[in-house]
């Protein structure tokens, strides 16, 4: 009964093979990523990771999906929806330039692999999206226009500020955020006034 002890089951023995998933991809990249480097590192055993993940293409998707789950960005509402679309912008920048663009960046076998691109991994990591809900509380306000939000313009601030972490693998600067906000997305959103 003594040796069970230490052992790790369920929930906390998953967030450890998930954590050493994630710190193997941020120190190694995609491309010498392996389940064995994951197993060692998080203490366990291969056919642990086999049993819940078929290879590792599924286990680094759990990875990011894990780090995205843990490391959430806050959005408080500001009151408006420039302060927040800037600062939303702003805490996407820094932590995909220091993280998850670092990560997808290093996944062209990982694309490879599976056939498919970013926008296929982002799709099948996108939890509640942030974003959205800013672009839901300025449309609540009245200061953007719902008519006016297609799905094109309603992604450019992210497109572009993905160009930019993706171009310069650093994060965007405060200026270059506002202009995307001031002189881009907010003449093509704004609710327009009356008079």
């Amino acid at each position: 009964m003594e040796a069970n002890k230490g052992r790790r089951r369920g929930d906390a023995l998953e967030t450890a093979i998930l954590d050493a998933a994630w710190a193997e991809l941020l120190e190694a990249g995609y491309s010498s990523f392996t389940v064995e480097a994951v197993a060692k590192r998080a203490r366990t055993s291969r056919p642990v990771l086999a049993r819940r993940w078929p290879g590792r293409a599924d286990l680094a998707v759990a990875a990011l999906a894990h780090y995205n789950r843990t490391h959430p960005v806050e959005m408080p509402d500001l009151g408006n929806v420039r302060d927040e679309l800037i600062l939303i912008l702003q805490k996407l920048s820094e932590r995909g330039a220091s993280t998850v663009m670092k990560v997808v960046l290093t996944m062209n076998d990982y694309f490879a692999e599976t056939n498919s691109s970013i926008a296929d991994l982002r799709a099948r990591l996108v939890g509640e999206n942030k974003f959205e809900q800013v672009l839901r509380r300025g449309v609540a306000r009245g200061e953007l226009d719902q008519g006016r939000l297609t799905s094109r313009i309603s992604s450019l601030p992210l497109d572009l500020l993905r160009h930019e972490l993706i171009m310069t693998r650093m994060p965007v600067s405060k200026e270059l955020i506002v202009e995307i906000v001031d002189t881009i997305f907010l003449p093509l959103a704004a609710a327009r006034t009356a008079g």
